[in-house]
This record gives C-alpha cells, sequence and structure tokens, in this order.
C-alpha cells in the first residue's frame, strides 16, 4: 500500500499552493479511500482460536452457575429491563 507522493516547491510559488498541489495528488492517488477503507478491518479469527474462546466462555459460565445453586453468589439484575 505505500505510495510515495512527493512534490517540491517551484520559484515564485507560495506554500498555500504548494499544499493544494500534494492534496490533489494523494487524491489522484487514491490514498484516503484505502485508508478509510481499511479503518475497521477486523482479521478473521482461526478456528482453533474461536473454539478456545467458547470452551472459555463455557466453563465460566458453568462456574457462574454453580456458584449461584449453591448460594455463594447473588443473581445478577437483568440490563435493561423494565421496572
Amino acid at each position: 500500500m505505500a505510495s510515495n507522493i512527493e512534490v517540491t516547491k517551484n520559484a515564485n510559488e507560495s506554500t498555500a499552493n504548494l499544499i493544494r498541489r500534494f492534496t490533489k495528488r494523494v487524491q489522484g492517488a487514491g490514498i484516503i479511500p484505502k485508508v478509510r477503507k481499511n479503518r475497521y478491518y477486523t482479521r478473521i479469527k482461526s478456528e482453533n482460536v474461536r473454539k478456545t474462546s467458547r470452551l472459555t466462555s463455557l466453563s465460566r459460565k458453568a462456574k457462574y452457575e454453580e456458584l449461584l445453586k449453591l448460594g455463594k453468589i447473588a443473581e445478577r439484575p437483568e440490563r435493561g429491563a423494565r421496572k
């Protein structure tokens, strides 16, 4: 994805004009749409990672239910429930 955009200042050229030319080159190269496309990209987790996380959550849930059954912890209130 590396794109080298380079502009050099011409004689009698203002800094604002130089920045404008640079911006036009960046837009022409299509860098900004590429960056925005990948901004919130998340990789798909591998099957082993998904299986491990699921087994961990299931064991945590079983442990919570067991402690709840034994009366060692109080039941969690429902989130967002109407009164």
